[in-house]
């Protein structure tokens, strides 16, 4: 179920911070997924981006990072109270990290229609048999969020066909 919502300038501003880790995983290489953590106050507490290939490490995915830099901060890995932003619906995984975080809620960007787990292929977050459910808001700046994406896979696809990657391709 996709539901429109009124989005604050907090949300805003946290989604151009994960964008702005998307944009940093992008440059390196992976696949552009950021994600930041916000304390009750709206501050960010972590924050992360995809490094599954420049770390060699299948879990470093932008919201476990982001989870863990904020449970390190604040010395506690119970994140109650505290909101994810990420740029795209997260995987099983993520999803499961973002539930045993205690994380409050959920807002993300794009919707992966093939392996989201907020709500698009699975509704982990809210799976009434857990101990903890998660309000999850979907489709914030899904557009620009959606173009990071398109940007790197368009770039995969020139380069393993061989040719000369477009302007828009990752470096």
């Amino acid at each position: 179920m996709r539901i429109i919502v009124i989005i604050d300038r907090v949300l805003l501003e946290a989604m151009a911070a994960a964008r702005a880790e998307a944009e940093v995983a992008l440059a390196s290489g992976d696949v552009p997924v950021g994600a930041v953590v916000l304390d009750a106050d709206g501050r960010v507490i972590g924050r992360g981006h995809n490094r599954k290939e420049a770390g060699h490490d299948p879990t470093a995915h932008a919201e476990v990072l982001a989870i863990r830099d904020a449970a390190a901060r604040l010395g506690d890995w119970r994140l109650e109270g505290s909101t994810i932003v990420v740029t795209l619906e997260p995987c099983v995984m993520c999803a499961g990290a973002i539930v045993a975080a205690r994380l409050e809620r959920l807002v993300f960007g794009a919707w992966d229609d093939k392996a989201g787990a907020a709500g698009s292929a699975f509704d982990l977050v809210r799976d009434r048999r857990l101990n903890h459910r998660v309000e999850v808001v979907g489709g914030i700046d899904e557009e620009q969020c959606s173009q990071l994406l398109t940007r790197f896979f368009r770039g995969e696809r020139a380069m393993s066909a061989g040719s000369t990657p477009g302007p828009d391709a990752r470096p």
